[in-house]
């Protein structure tokens, strides 16, 4: 089994938390960003993850560092770059319902998808994230 559909497999049976946020980032890995622009995005989120008080507090999509960094990464082209990640996995998640419908409803909501996928890097670079 190859590791996405292994991840897909795991979300469907509920065993990596939020599968919103987790298929975001999956999605996420259609998005071009160049290394350089996506680190320093981060930094400027981190800064605000630490003015917000414990660093290491649950984050959300409408916390002020998840906002400013989706604000930050955001264009049209890479919106619709994510759009075209989630199609992709409700292709390969055709024979899980759970983790289809999740897609689906993600797909349905680009805004939210987006921030789902700024809280997913923002997660990444405090660690929460392999």
């Amino acid at each position: 089994m190859d590791p996405l559909a292994d991840v897909l497999v795991q979300l469907e049976r509920g065993e990596l938390g939020n599968p919103e946020a987790v298929l975001a980032y999956l999605a996420g890995g259609a998005v071009d960003l160049a290394d350089s622009e996506l680190n320093e995005a981060r930094r400027r989120a981190l800064l605000l993850v630490a003015a917000g008080g414990d660093p290491h507090r649950e984050l959300g999509v409408d916390d002020r560092a998840v906002k400013a960094l989706a604000a930050d990464l955001w264009s049209e082209g890479r919106r619709d770059e994510l759009a075209a990640g989630l199609d992709s996995l409700a292709l390969q998640a055709r024979e899980l319902p759970l983790v289809r419908e999740t897609v689906i409803n993600l797909a349905r909501d680009l805004d939210l998808a987006w921030r789902l996928y700024a809280l997913a890097l923002v997660a990444e670079e405090l660690g929460d994230v392999d």
